[in-house]
């Protein structure tokens, strides 16, 4: 159950950054002319296309190291976020893919180029000018292609979270736990699992000698023996 509360966060976690790798590559190469500079040819990158993608990148990984925290019912609240997260993030790749070159906004494009945020660098942007005019737009698979795989990938890890939470590994020993309780919680070990090395170290290290509590035991068996052939 724990390897495969760890293989699900491993998959949205896999995901996530899958998504931030693809969303930097280029998606689209358009192609502009106007009159005074002539023909150009900028590429848009995944994250100006989608800046979405990158978000819930981040919001995927802060969900799993929160798994790590909470218990069955967080996990499977995060699964169910994830899950949507997932499916979210995939719109747009499949969109532009399964719209084809035609089905480009290229007014969109157009804005993005003449803003100058397609070129990412606020200090020296990559501008067309406002009259330009699109020639032609070529969808580059590779990077919607690869977001919608790991989208698929977190979505898998998300749906095992749901089903498979985990559970919650209860507190053996505590700081603030009184030598009384402590005993009784090593009696209450040494009875379930007496030829534990961890049980009997602890016994130990408590005062509490195993071999008095095999001999009351016996005792008490002898004693209920004796109770049953006497009725």
């Amino acid at each position: 159950m724990k390897s495969k509360m760890f293989a699900s966060g491993g998959l949205i976690a896999l995901g996530a950054v899958g998504m931030w790798l693809s969303s930097r590559m280029s998606w689209l190469t358009v192609e502009t002319f106007d009159d005074k500079s002539g023909a150009a040819a900028n590429g848009i990158v995944g994250a100006v296309w989608a800046p979405e993608i990158q978000s819930i990148g981040l919001a995927l990984i802060a969900g799993v190291v929160a798994t790590l925290i909470l218990g069955k019912l967080g996990r499977r609240v995060v699964g169910v976020l994830s899950a949507v997260l997932a499916v979210v993030a995939s719109w747009s790749p499949m969109m532009l893919l399964s719209g084809g070159e035609e089905g480009v906004d290229k007014q969109r494009a157009l804005d993005l180029l003449t803003s100058g945020s397609a070129s990412q660098r606020a200090n020296a942007p990559v501008t067309v000018a406002d009259w330009a005019q699109v020639e032609a737009v070529h969808i580059h698979s590779a990077g919607p292609a690869l977001t919608l795989l790991c989208c698929a990938v977190a979505l898998l890890g998300a749906v095992v979270m749901i089903r498979r939470p985990g559970e919650v590994k209860k507190q053996k020993s505590s700081a603030y736990e009184t030598p009384e309780v402590r005993r009784e919680r090593i009696a209450e070990d040494l009875e379930s699992d007496p030829q534990s090395g961890r049980v009997l170290w602890d016994a130990l290290d408590a005062g509490v000698d195993p071999t008095d509590l095999d001999e009351n035991a016996a005792g008490s068996d002898k004693a209920r023996t004796r109770d049953v052939k006497g009725k």
